[in-house]
């Protein structure tokens, strides 16, 4: 059982973060979740474009904006005038780590790089997300999830053979590299706790794309096997896919050879005799055959017969939920896979993901969603040691 008393497993710990969109700001979501203080720091004149971003606003702010700025606090700060650079330094002075995902030599050439802010903190752990990362030829390249996926190898795969590469319907290119950043990030921490040093921390897209891809390099450079876009379903392993169902569509899971035996004996046939489909290598020859025929009888049941029968038959099985069916699926309640949190953008509680994963003595919590813009200006300046008139004077340059 969680102790109420036990602090969050970051907290304590400061994350200046530069960014802007996903890759980035997913970064710093993942370490807000978790407890760390967060500050969010956008031009006043050029704010994060992800405020406007999603599908559905909501009393004109958007819920986008309400997840991947969660527990963050926002400065607004102008790093292009050499008063926001003087603030930046001050508050470096007070921060574990700053996470931007500018094009690189962006930094550099605000006089922020690497160099600078280590000789005014060494302990800070600087987190770079950036397309093609820090080096290399094609570094000064913008870069988005889009480009990153597609040089990284996963478009070539996404989508039915016959056309051309499909997209996932979120942007898995950002989240990955995000996710990178904060896995390297908490091990740049803890080697300082080792060193007393900080370090750079290098996520580039196409890396963290790549990284997720398998055996797809070696599988052609030894072999000579090219993979494809093979739309639903993964060659010569049978049967594992969608099948449709009287009101609906279902994953079935069932390639080895005991959950074989046990899905032909809930369907009522002799298929795991049968030599076509007895074993892992026939079934593969056979694949669409064996696919059609288990549509059969999908199709003549409903989904909640079919996930009945695969769990009395111990067989994988579950729906394709859209979010409408994750907000009142039971397994997704109990687990409380799902919070809501007040916005005051948006006028009241916003549904949104909770904190990944479950940690079981100090889990994550989401305590506030995406701040306005600048809503913690003035405190945070207040800390650094500003005055009510440094401040106005600020205001009325376009600093902050």
């Amino acid at each position: 059982m969680t102790d109420p008393i036990v602090q969050a497993p970051l907290s304590g710990l400061r994350v200046l973060e530069l960014g802007q969109l996903i890759a980035g700001p997913f970064c710093g979501q993942l370490l807000g979740d978790f407890g760390a203080e967060v500050i969010k720091i956008e031009a006043p004149d050029r704010p994060d474009p992800a405020r406007d971003w999603g599908a559905v606003k909501v009393n004109e702010a958007s819920v986008f904006w309400a997840i991947i700025a969660r527990n963050k606090r926002s400065l607004t700060l102008n790093l292009r005038l050499a008063q926001g650079q003087d603030i930046l330094k001050r508050l470096v002075s007070t921060a574990d780590v700053l996470v931007e995902n500018f094009r690189p030599g962006t930094l550099e050439k605000w006089g922020l790089g690497p160099d600078v802010l280590h000789a005014i903190n060494p302990r800070l752990v600087i987190t770079r997300v950036s397309g093609y990362g820090q080096t290399g030829p094609e570094s000064h390249k913008p870069g988005y999830a889009s480009v990153g996926e597609a040089k990284g190898g996963l478009r070539h795969l996404i989508g039915e053979p016959d056309r051309p590469p499909a997209r996932a319907g979120v942007s898995l290119g950002d989240t990955m590299t995000g996710t990178f950043a904060a896995l390297g990030t908490m091990m740049a921490l803890y080697h300082r706790e080792k060193s007393g040093r900080g370090q750079v921390v290098d996520a580039a897209i196409y890396e963290s794309v790549m990284a997720f891809m398998e055996s797809l390099i070696p599988e052609y450079a030894l072999g000579g096997h090219t993979r494809e876009r093979t739309g639903g379903i993964l060659p010569r392993i049978a049967p594992s896919g969608v099948y449709p169902c009287s009101d609906g569509m279902v994953i079935i899971g069932a390639n080895q050879d005991t959950l074989f035996a046990r899905l032909a004996k809930m369907i009522g046939t002799d298929w795991a005799d049968d030599p076509r489909y007895a074993t892992h290598d026939a079934r593969g020859e056979h694949q669409a055959e064996l696919d059609a025929l288990i549509s059969v009888w999908t199709r003549n049941n409903s989904m909640a017969e079919v996930l009945r029968q695969c769990e009395a038959h111990a067989v994988p099985c579950g729906p394709v939920n859209t979010a409408k069916d994750m907000l009142v699926d039971a397994h997704i309640k109990a687990r409380e896979a799902i919070v809501r949190v007040v916005s005051p953008l948006v006028g009241g509680e916003v549904p949104m993901q909770a904190p990944f994963p479950k940690l079981s003595d100090t889990p994550g919590k989401v305590e506030s969603a995406g701040p306005a813009l600048g809503q913690d200006t003035d405190a945070i300046l207040d800390i650094l040691g500003y005055s009510p008139e440094d401040r106005e004077r600020l205001r009325a340059e376009n600093v902050i």
